[in-house]
Formats: structure tokens, C-alpha cells, sequence
């Protein structure tokens, strides 16, 4: 069960910029093309980037709502709760659902900043990245620096400023980095090619984990143009069961033995499976294949795979083959996922048959070994 001197931590939640965050960062030649925020007669609110709408809000703000209210229509600011884009009413919040840390991915700008790779201007769109993460460690982090997690982003499309972007935040604080789970669905080289080895090594260098957030790459392949999109959203995940399994069977962990790789919102309940197949797979075929022949696939998940859940009650029964230090938690807040106000409530019930040590692990301990957060 969850003991209750657990300082619950979360590793998967969202910040909703507020409409200042670029205006007040990029130099006054960007203003006009910089993403800000449009209200229209209606009150509702929509995101220019580049003087294109870009995004409005739907399921992304949705905590505190009866699922009954639930929809893809757009809102506003004035619709969705303060802590949503309020550094100081977000801690009332946590406060309120019994979460003491977290980690938050950005919202307009995509959870690895694919927004901004779409971007005409590639310049403009590195400075948005930049500005970004500024706001991130000077402003919403810095307003509570024992509770949020600086998570930042990379200029991913282009490699070399992908890498000074990280020693700069690493410098400053950082201490995860979003990077997408499928680059190859945009049209980047796979992971498996040595494209993205200078900026792994400077994340292995800087003691940085990467955290990939499911649908980073994209949504879930293969589903009838019919579904509902119900199908799709209980489909999330399946993109990153590819991802890891991609991974293990790649050179990427060969290559860095310290580095760090956290399946952001995926759920765990697969992992046993995927581990179970895959070393059944590596050991009929690593001698023809182009694979590592010597570490199982499961090892290396050992050593550099975390997962992270919101309710995944199938994950926790097979927690021991998954690894007991390899599972995080993910509240999700202000996302359809969030069980805001009661997540703490849900999570004690999801680990009622989990000895007290275990349970402490996984809703705090993990998190602060592995991000570098103590107490």
C-alpha cells in the first residue's frame, strides 16, 4: 500500500504555456510571427505560430471535469482550472490531489516540440524552443523548485543545436530532456543510424534521461479511417511499444551504456511481454541479424528502460518482471488520463497488495534517484 509519509512524484504531467511565454522572450523582430494567443468573439482561445492558427484546447484541459464532459471542442483560458497555466495555483492543485512533485511537458509546443519543427522559419523556431525552456527554469520550475522537475526540449531537426541546447539547460538546471519516440515518422533518420549519436552522448554526458511521451511520433498506425477516436486514444501506447523494442534491438544502449530512456504515459502492463518475446526473438535470430549478440534485450532493459503509469493495474501484478526500480508514476494532470482531485486516493488503491517499500519506490524513490531530485 502506499505508506502515508510517500511524497508522491510524478513524471508525466502538462504545463499550459500562458499567452506571454514567447511574446516576453523573443526579440521585438519576431513579435508578429511568435506564437501568441487569438480569443475570438466567442471567448474561445487559439494558437498563432507564424500567423497560422495552430492549436486550441480540448481533452488537454479537461481536469476536474465530469467525463460526461469531455470532448475535442475548443476552449479557453476562462474554461479550464488556473493550475493549468498558474505556476502558484498549479502547487494548490498538486496540493489538493496529493502530489508533491512532478514533471511537466509543454502543450503548445508539442510534448518533444514537434509544433515548432513544422515551423517555415527554422531560426524563429530554434528561438521558441529556447525561450521555452526558459520559462520552464526561470518561471514555472523556479516557482517551486523542491516540486516541478525542469524538463526541456531540443531543436531535434537540427542535431548540433539539438546539443548546445542541452549543455545549456544541463547547465542551468535541466534534468530530463523530451525527445520524440519514432523520429522516423517524420521523415529523421531511425534511431538505430548514428544521426542522433552526438546528441544521446551529450544527454549521456549531461546525466540527463530522456523522457519519450507517447504519440510524440505521432498517432497509432494501422486503424481503420472509421474508427472512432476512442480506438486511437486506447491505442496510445502501442506506438511506444515499438519505440522500446526498437531500442533494445538497436545499437543506441551498446553505444551508451549510461543512458537513460523513460517511456513517458505508455503504461507498463506490455513491458513483460515485449521483454518475454523479445529475448525469445534475439535468441533464435541475433546471429544473422544485425543485433548485439552477446546482452539479451531484457538486460539492457535493466539497465536503461524506466515505464510509467496512471492506472495500470496489470503492470503492478508483474511488477517483478518488469523490475521494481524501473516503474514511475504519471498523474497526467490536466490531461483526460488525470484523476485529479484523486490521485493519490486511486494510486493507494492501484498498490493496496504492495509492501510498503516497494510502493514508496515506485511513487517517489524511482523518480528522485533517477531525475537526481532528493528530498
Amino acid at each position: 500500500m502506499l505508506p502515508d509519509d510517500t511524497r508522491v512524484v510524478s513524471v508525466d504531467d502538462h504545463v499550459v504555456e500562458h499567452p506571454r511565454v514567447w511574446l516576453d522572450r523573443l526579440p521585438l523582430r519576431s513579435r508578429e510571427a511568435a506564437p501568441q494567443v487569438m480569443r475570438g468573439a466567442d471567448g474561445r482561445d487559439t494558437w498563432l505560430f507564424e500567423g497560422e492558427p495552430v492549436a486550441d484546447f480540448g481533452l488537454d484541459v479537461v481536469a476536474g471535469k465530469d467525463p460526461r464532459e469531455f470532448g475535442m471542442d475548443p476552449l479557453g483560458y476562462r474554461d479550464m482550472r488556473p493550475g493549468c497555466h498558474d505556476a502558484t495555483a498549479r502547487l494548490a492543485d498538486m496540493d489538493a490531489e496529493g502530489v508533491w512533485a512532478q514533471m511537466c511537458f509543454p502543450t503548445f509546443g508539442g510534448v518533444a516540440g514537434t509544433t515548432f519543427s513544422r515551423a517555415r522559419d527554422r531560426e524563429l523556431a530554434a528561438a521558441c524552443v529556447r525561450a521555452y525552456n526558459d520559462f520552464v527554469l526561470d518561471e514555472w520550475c523556479d516557482a517551486a523548485p523542491d516540486r516541478q522537475i525542469p524538463l526541456v526540449l531540443v531543436p531535434f531537426w537540427d542535431v548540433p543545436a539539438a546539443v548546445a541546447e542541452v549543455h545549456r539547460t544541463a547547465a542551468r538546471g535541466a534534468r530530463s530532456v523530451s525527445l520524440l519516440e519514432a523520429p522516423h515518422r517524420l521523415g529523421l533518420p531511425s534511431y538505430r543510424s548514428d544521426h542522433w549519436d552526438p546528441l544521446l552522448r551529450a544527454c549521456e554526458e549531461a546525466r540527463l534521461p530522456i523522457s519519450m511521451h507517447f504519440v510524440s511520433g505521432g498517432a497509432p498506425q494501422g486503424v481503420a479511417r472509421d474508427s472512432d477516436a476512442l480506438v486511437s486514444i486506447a491505442l496510445f501506447g502501442v506506438n511506444s511499444v515499438i519505440a522500446c523494442t526498437e531500442l533494445l534491438l538497436s545499437p543506441v544502449f551498446h553505444r551508451f551504456p549510461d543512458l537513460r530512456v523513460v517511456f513517458s504515459q505508455a503504461g507498463i502492463g506490455w513491458m513483460p511481454y515485449v521483454l518475454e518475446r523479445a529475448d525469445y526473438s534475439w535468441e533464435r535470430h541475433r546471429f544473422w541479424c544485425d543485433v548485439d549478440a552477446d546482452r539479451r534485450p531484457s538486460e539492457l532493459f535493466r539497465d536503461h528502460v524506466y515505464g510509467c503509469f496512471t492506472s495500470d493495474r496489470a503492470g503492478i501484478d508483474q511488477r517483478y518482471a518488469i523490475g521494481v526500480d524501473q516503474i514511475l508514476f504519471s498523474s497526467d494532470y490536466p490531461h483526460a488520463d488525470s484523476n485529479w482531485p484523486h490521485t493519490r486516493k486511486v494510486l493507494g488503491e492501484q498498490l493496496v497488495d504492495v509492501p510498503d517499500d516497494e510502493a514508496r519506490l515506485i511513487a517517489e524513490g524511482n523518480a528522485r534517484r533517477l531525475f537526481r531530485f532528493p528530498a
